[in-house]
């Protein structure tokens, strides 16, 4: 069994579907820091079979938006002191700005460059989200 050390103070991201580990992990921009992280690829769950686990060993600013959409069966562990001070269980959030691009050429945000991309959570069985402007319909997985 694979054994990593605690972080004193910092962040564990944990329970996302196996594979979907190294988007989140480049997206934080974890390879270019100098902050101490971890990543486990496939680690055994009773509850999921296989999992992907992030450790950073710092307090780091993280969108819970952006991880909802990824996977919003996300947990998120702020670290104090090597105890979890926090757990922080994350859902498909209601609306999302600037995460998802509309692709509808004829939307005004295909032609206005300044106006942000703005959805609403359409049908959460589908991860659906619907453009504000043109109705155009978007899924999470597109995300990142």
């Amino acid at each position: 069994m694979l054994n990593i050390a605690k972080i004193k103070n910092g962040v564990v991201i944990d329970h996302i579907k196996a594979g979907q580990g190294i988007k989140i992990f480049n997206w934080l921009g974890l390879d270019k820091t100098d902050d101490m992280a971890a990543f486990v690829i496939n680690a055994e769950s009773p509850t999921m079979g296989r999992k992907d686990i992030i450790k950073i060993d710092n307090t780091i600013a993280i969108s819970f938006d952006v991880l909802g959409l990824i996977d919003p069966n996300i947990t998120v562990n702020i670290i104090e002191n090597e105890e979890i001070r926090e757990k922080i269980r994350l859902r498909l959030p209601e609306r999302v700005e600037n995460i998802l691009r509309c692709k509808n050429p004829r939307c005004i945000t295909s032609t206005e460059s300044y106006i942000p991309h703005i959805f609403h959570l359409e049908n959460a069985g589908l991860r659906a989200y619907r453009c504000e402007y043109c109705d155009e319909i978007r899924f999470a997985s597109s995300a990142l």
